[in-house]
């Protein structure tokens, strides 16, 4: 993996911190449980999250599912992995509205994935229940050595 692809996993890790406590996270990205996709290769991750990717392979909408810009993760997210001022953010989400949802929390996050096909969020690997599905980053899965999402 290139040193730029692992600086901005490094920063979607560092922007996905929750709670008061910012405590680092093992996450994980997550789809719909129908979805085929079994994984992206860290390049096609980026794609996806930065809105250069629209479909799945069977030709879904890819539906991203973000927390609120204004909690600190997001904001982190905007500057790290997004390269953006928050007013170029909120712009970037107005021109994808139709493929943007805003969760509130992390449980509002999970709920969003498993009902929308096509949607995919990232989320801390224990939140994760058996309503969505875990997607290999690279061919490993969360908590294997070598998950470029794995807290540091």
């Amino acid at each position: 993996m290139s040193g730029k692809v692992l600086r901005l996993f490094t920063m979607i890790a560092l922007a996905a911190c929750l709670g008061a406590s910012c405590e680092a996270k093992n996450l994980a990205v997550i789809v719909e449980k129908n979805n085929a996709v079994g994984g992206f290769t860290s390049a096609d991750l980026l794609k996806v999250f930065k809105f250069g990717r629209a479909k799945w392979p069977d030709g879904k909408t890819i539906v991203l599912v973000l927390r609120d810009p204004s909690t600190p993760e997001m904001q982190a997210a905007i500057t790290g992995l997004y390269h953006m001022q928050p007013a170029e953010f909120k712009s970037l989400l107005a021109s994808h509205n139709k493929t943007v949802i805003i969760a509130e929390n992390e449980d509002d996050l999970l709920k969003s994935v498993a009902a929308i096909p096509g949607a995919v969020g990232l989320v801390d690997v224990y939140s994760i229940t058996e309503k969505v599905k875990v997607l290999r980053i690279d061919g490993k899965l969360p908590l294997e050595q070598g998950y470029p999402l794995k807290a540091r």
